[in-house]
């Protein structure tokens, strides 16, 4: 019996149209003989009763001195209530069902609370469970430590735990349902004309994650890529395939795909661009540099160094500190507050010439200064004011006719 492995989201759960909609999957891929297994996320967002967010509120308002193994245990209510409240509905529509906690489903983890990680699998009892015919609906996002402790496995927790079982049962394939009809070229939000890609790649998807896309969690992707297990990125509340994650020789072959270099465009913005000079010719200013923002736990990105300096971003919420170790070991930085991290992303640029030509002509039409640029074999990253973030994504997505 092929298993296929469905994740759904929070707002899938959130409402009674939602839950309609998540059973009519459900009874869809079992009348196509699949064994089921179902990931699902807390109810909803911010402000939803059961949201993780709002359960974290409620320590919150009193000091937050939850140690971090407490804190976990509070997190991993918002599953185990929409595995419950799943768990009945699909029973109630005539499916055997059994619901299991990440810990009951076999997802042993270290005990970094919080943002554990994932060690081992041992997937018997849902074995057992499809054998009887049972779908069965395990709590995304957390998983138990080999003494028992309850873990959960950091934000994007359900997309990992989701693609971490379609490994361990060596699934067919591992669906993600979310709000949106599968990967798009660019955030809707400021690109009114960005639509569903057909198929892309493992790195591609990847990439996007890491550069700000918000529809799957990068450490999802990595280990779908290292299984070799397709994903399928597609909404709840549509029939729509969405759009299918495999290898990049797949992508290249697709009949969807002709001669398409650019796949979209991405952003991460509230970043800061430091520059630090060497004050006497060159030195070891590198490594003074960042071993102060390591010793600070400061979090660097989008690195330039060259013998007399380095440039480099932080978020915006660490620049203050930033500039304030630098000064405090002799340099004078000078800082950038309020940019944006542009990314041009593609499995099929590597080796063609006249991409960065583009990207330069589209931005410069609008009159945006690249501050900073960087390049690997799928992505090219250029750094913006944030005030020019909207039109250079839309230049960009224009220039590569990435809306036809």
């Amino acid at each position: 019996m092929p298993i296929l492995v469905q994740k759904f989201g929070g707002t899938s759960l959130s409402s009674d149209e939602g839950r309609e909609l998540v059973i009519k999957h459900i009874q869809r891929e079992r009348q196509r003989q699949y064994g089921l297994v179902v990931v699902v996320s807390a109810m909803g967002r911010k402000g939803d009763p059961y949201a993780t967010d709002t359960l974290l509120s409620l320590i919150a308002r009193h000091g937050d001195s939850l140690p971090a193994k407490e804190r976990d245990m509070l997190q991993g209510c918002g599953e185990i209530i929409s595995a419950s409240v799943l768990c009945s509905l699909v029973r109630a529509a005539g499916i055997p069902a059994i619901a299991l906690t990440g810990g009951g489903a076999g997802i042993l983890t270290d005990n970094q609370f919080g943002k554990a990680r994932i060690l081992e699998i041992r997937a018997e009892r849902i074995h057992q469970a499809l054998r009887e015919g049972q779908v069965v609906i395990v709590t995304g996002f957390q998983g138990v430590t080999e003494s028992g402790d309850f873990t959960t496995l950091g934000r994007g927790g359900s997309d990992t735990s989701a693609t971490a079982l379609g490994a361990a049962l060596h699934a067919e394939r591992v669906d993600i349902y979310t709000d949106v009809n599968g990967i798009l070229t660019a955030d809707p939000r400021i690109v009114k004309d960005a639509r569903a890609l057909s198929v892309i790649s493992y790195s591609e998807v990847g990439n996007m994650a890491r550069q700000g896309a918000k529809v799957i969690h990068p450490r999802a992707v990595e280990i779908a890529q290292q299984a070799r297990i397709p994903l399928r990125v597609r909404s709840t509340f549509s029939e729509d395939e969405g759009t299918l994650v495999t290898d990049l020789a797949d992508v290249l072959k697709s009949a969807a795909v002709h001669d398409r270099h650019v796949t979209g465009v991405a952003h991460v913005s509230g970043v800061t661009q430091i520059t630090v000079q060497a004050q006497d010719g060159p030195s070891d200013v590198q490594l003074q540099v960042f071993q102060a923002m390591a010793k600070h736990q400061i979090s660097v990105d989008f690195i330039n160094v060259n013998p007399g300096g380095a440039v480099y971003t932080v978020f915006d919420h660490d620049a203050d500190k930033a500039v304030s170790v630098l000064e405090d070991i002799g340099y004078a930085p000078r800082a950038v507050s309020g940019c944006a991290k542009i990314s041009v992303i593609g499995g099929g640029m590597n080796g063609v010439p006249g991409i960065m030509a583009r990207i330069v002509e589209a931005l410069t039409e609008q009159g945006i200064p690249i501050l900073q640029s960087a390049d690997s074999n799928t992505t090219i990253w250029v750094l913006v004011l944030e005030s020019y973030m909207a039109s250079a994504l839309q230049s960009l997505h224009a220039k590569f006719s990435l809306h036809e």
